[in-house]
């Protein structure tokens, strides 16, 4: 019995020490004249069967046609334009999406929030639709930084509340902001270089935010327990450190990042991961409160660059990296622990060789499908639709945990 990974384009999709903060503010939850009604999201037990409209026998691997005869997946035409063909792709003509968060619904219309580094813009991009513009944040990209995170509220259903992470002209700083209404600092006051800018958000499953901050160039910040700076936080959405934390009365859940490139959890949220760039070879860290982070749990020595992640691991037993080589995929046992080698999708060496080129952000939108973003005009070689949301999906074909 097995779970098989489909990295295709979808067709359809059936069901698918006393840390002093500073600038913490305290404001009403409440999202003033929004109001929303949450789709169901599928459970594990009855995942989205998606089918691919290049490949005949949706199995991945071609089919057979009329007379028995072997039928090659269909490859996709290049896009025209901003018009891309390749219908996981659900946004095109962007700039350098570096921070995406799924939105809540039952699969049938993927969506998701798709942010713009260097711009702050935040669009709404939505299956088989053209992409809107939701909000614009005010950001300072220098090195690294910019609008390099997005996270809904752990009460989203509710409040329509978002997070974001971004670099200003003083200082990195979490932000929240609702659609139609300006933005409010959360948390303020993590140092800001000439490098090491870049922050990922996550929720942590119990009501709490997780923040990796990075270490603002100066590596010595990451082990400094008076610095935000190169740290694992955990706040409230005030932006005030979590009840249950290491140390009371500070946010810092765990120590040593650098570069964080992203954050993810597993479904049932006892596991959190962080990858992170670092001076030696790029890192995947489990991150677990009080740690340390100088122990990973794989590194890439040929740096690709590795930024958000998906946990899939209950499905697939796969924990799924970005980088600027495709999708790293990685196996992981049911006590979190890494099992080997990193198999490696969507870098244009399978079939149809599908890439999409420098992938960075990641967001989950149900337990079977996440959502990613391209930095491809960062660095990379833009085709005629970069930048690019893209849908990335799981099938489970035989039930049971896996891989092919």
């Amino acid at each position: 019995m097995r779970t098989r990974y489909r990295w295709s384009a979808p067709l359809a999709l059936l069901a698918s020490g006393g840390l002093l903060l500073s600038g913490c503010a305290r404001f009403d939850d409440t999202a003033a004249g929004q109001t929303f009604s949450a789709a169901p999201v599928p459970s594990p037990e009855s995942p989205p069967q998606v089918q691919d409209p290049n490949d005949p026998s949706g199995d991945g691997q071609g089919g057979v046609g009329q007379g028995g005869q072997q039928q090659s997946p269909t490859p996709i035409p290049p896009p025209q334009g901003c018009k891309d063909f390749d219908k996981a792709v659900i946004a095109t003509c962007l700039d350098t999406v570096a921070a995406v968060a799924g939105l809540p619904g039952d699969g049938s219309t993927p969506a998701a929030l798709a942010g713009e580094r260097k711009s702050g813009r935040v669009v709404l991009a939505t299956a088989g639709r053209d992409a809107t513009p939701f909000e614009q944040l005010d950001v300072v990209a220098t090195g690294d930084g910019g609008l390099t995170s997005l996270v809904l509220s752990p009460s989203y259903v509710e409040d329509q509340l978002v997070f974001a992470y971004i670099t200003t002209a003083t200082d990195n700083r979490v932000v929240r902001f609702a659609k139609g209404q300006p933005p409010k600092p959360v948390l303020t006051g993590i140092p800001k270089g000439a490098t090491g800018n870049r922050g990922a958000l996550i929720g942590d499953g119990r009501g709490a935010l997780l923040v990796a901050t990075g270490d603002a160039g100066n590596p010595a910040s990451a082990a400094d327990p008076k610095s935000l700076a190169g740290k694992v936080l955990r706040i409230d959405t005030s932006g005030s450190p979590a009840a249950g934390n290491p140390t009371a009365g500070s946010a810092v859940y765990a120590s040593g990042l650098h570069a964080p490139g992203g954050l993810c959890t597993s479904p049932d949220g006892k596991r959190v991961w962080v990858t992170d760039q670092t001076a030696g070879p790029d890192a995947l860290y489990r991150v677990q409160a009080g740690q340390t982070l100088s122990t990973p749990a794989w590194t890439w020595p040929d740096k690709p660059g590795v930024r958000g992640c998906a946990d899939f691991s209950d499905l697939d037993g796969t924990l799924s990296i970005a980088s600027s080589a495709g999708l790293q995929n990685l196996p992981v046992n049911p006590d979190g622990a890494v099992t080997g080698k990193p198999s490696v999708s969507l870098d244009g060496k399978g079939k149809p060789p599908t890439t999409y080129g420098r992938l960075a952000a990641m967001s989950m939108i149900s337990p079977q499908l996440a959502v990613a973003g391209t930095t491809n005009k960062d660095g990379g070689k833009p085709v005629s639709s970069d930048d690019r949301v893209v849908l990335i999906t799981i099938v489970q074909t035989e039930g049971g945990p896996g891989k092919d």
